[in-house]
């Protein structure tokens, strides 16, 4: 279990999405595990945040967002992929962190065989479709307390002191110049290239 967020009770967003990064993404399917180390997340607020799925209140697709943190929030996009988020903020405010890229671990060759392509390692969930697609996250894990298995959050204790790079969001129209993308700095799996600066 990811003790740190759930001790905060997944209060500030932007520290959560901070503090994500380094930290593991897991899931116990029926053919293996596949984790990887969360590198790149980006926080969307309830106030001020036009970019937020929550900005015009609770809805039929958002409402998972409104409910208890430490849930998984995950929506179908563009017609055709999932995206994961960690529902964060005080239940009834729609606050969460987006999964932006995560560097494989292990089930890699279960990955590969999920996405159906043949890629190199370092794209093969370097975006938050892709994730989704490699890990087998799909519509019935919505709502799913991320302490419990199959799918959940996990503590690595190991990871040093990050550098952190933080930059404006990016894929989206609205509310661009906000700084709520974080990077660990330098690293090979994020979804864009790190900017410059």
């Amino acid at each position: 279990m990811l003790r740190f967020f759930y001790d905060r009770n997944g209060l500030n967003t932007v520290e959560v999405a901070r503090g994500l990064l380094g930290h593991y993404l897991c899931h116990e399917t029926a053919s293996g595990l596949i984790s990887g180390i969360i590198v790149e997340t980006e926080a969307y607020l309830s106030n001020n945040d036009p970019a937020s799925h929550a900005f015009k209140g609770m809805t039929g697709r958002n409402a998972t967002m409104f409910g208890p943190a430490g849930r998984a929030y995950i929506y179908f996009i563009y017609g055709n992929y999932y995206c994961f988020n960690v529902v964060t903020g005080l239940q009834g405010s729609g606050e969460a962190v987006l999964i932006r890229a995560v560097e494989p671990l292990s089930g890699i060759e279960l990955m590969l065989k999920n996405r159906g392509v043949k890629c190199e390692i370092r794209n093969l969930t370097n975006g938050p479709g892709k994730i989704c697609i490699a890990y087998g996250i799909d519509k019935r894990y919505d709502g799913h307390d991320l302490r419990k298995k199959p799918l959940y959050l996990a503590e690595n204790s190991d990871h040093g002191r990050l550098e952190i790079k933080v930059t404006p969001r990016i894929g989206i129209s609205s509310a661009r110049d906000k700084l709520l993308r974080f990077i660990i700095k330098g690293n090979n799996y994020l979804s864009r290239r790190e900017p410059i600066g």
